[in-house]
């Protein structure tokens, strides 16, 4: 079996976390599955896999060389397809990851349609708000609402998702309603802290064209966005998020808007995947697909 071939074993091996799950999937008799990486360790020097009884765990050197061989292969399919009608339908597995929120509301509803369109392929898809390292986790992209500060990504913005200022209809009953941000120190806000840095975040507001900041108190401080809506809809205080992520709420009246006429600024939203001269067909159609979708909003 040649480098290749032997390449895409192994990363299959990784992927399905079972000798004979790799062996199945490859329609290859599972002797010849080990066979082929016992070769390849003993090429390369090192430990890749460490195989027990009940599991399969990759070696540090073994992540390293899968994150390679992701790219190599990637490249290979790339090369392989340029004049190619697979290069219009893709097949394989993308990995991406994105926050809760974007993947209920947006991404997840929408699906079908990328389906339709791309019926071989098949998405594995994160749902956090945290950091992931792409090379080191084995994902192909991510979408976030901020810029990342890691050069070796490439990172588009895709969107600007219009922002509200929102509080509970309890909330208002205790405090009253603001009339302008000037108003905001008679009131309080729930508070909402970043786990990329560690930050606590100001209220944001446009008022005759430029950007005001407030920082109210909380008896309440969160990481996430679900949990900073149940905070709102819990009388906790004003937050400011998405218009899409609070839009059914709004709708069954459980938050109401307030301060319209200073909104804060749009959030942006990036995506973001590694650098380099090749992109995979089944990459760069998952990217395009949600461009698209994002250019709606």
């Amino acid at each position: 079996m040649d480098q290749i071939q032997a390449m895409r074993v192994f990363t299959r091996i990784v992927e399905l976390g079972s000798f004979s799950r790799a062996a199945e999937r490859l329609q290859l008799p599972r002797a010849t599955v080990s066979n082929v990486l016992k070769r390849l360790e003993q090429r390369l020097g090192v430990r890749l896999l460490i195989r027990t009884t009940r599991q399969v765990q990759i070696t540090a050197e073994g992540s390293l060389y899968y994150q390679r061989c992701l790219q190599l292969l990637d490249a290979l399919e790339e090369a392989d397809t340029l004049f190619s009608h697979h290069k219009l339908q893709p097949t394989g597995k993308v990995r991406i990851d994105m926050p809760h929120s974007l993947a209920r509301e947006i991404v997840i509803p929408a699906l079908d349609d990328f389906y339709q369109r791309y019926p071989e392929m098949e998405i594995a898809l994160g749902a956090n708000d945290t950091h992931v390292d792409l090379l080191r986790e084995g994902v192909d992209c991510v979408l976030r609402a901020w810029e990342t500060a890691d050069d070796t990504l490439v990172a588009r913005r895709i969107a600007q998702m219009p922002q509200l200022t929102c509080v509970s209809p309890g909330y208002l009953q205790k405090f009253g309603e603001p009339q302008s941000i000037d108003e905001l120190r008679h009131h309080q806000a729930v508070g909402y802290f970043s786990l990329v840095n560690n930050r606590n975040y100001p209220l944001e507001f446009c008022r005759n064209g430029k950007l005001e900041q407030r920082e109210l108190p909380s008896r309440l401080t969160v990481s996430g966005a679900d949990a900073y809506t149940a905070a709102c809809r819990a009388d906790m205080g004003l937050i400011q998020g998405a218009r899409y992520s609070v839009a059914k709420w709004l709708q069954s009246g459980e938050l109401v808007e307030i301060l319209s006429a200073t909104p804060p600024p749009p959030m942006p939203i990036y995506i973001m995947y590694p650098p380099g001269r090749f992109l995979a067909p089944r990459v760069r159609v998952l990217i395009d697909w949600l461009i698209s979708l994002f250019g709606k909003y």
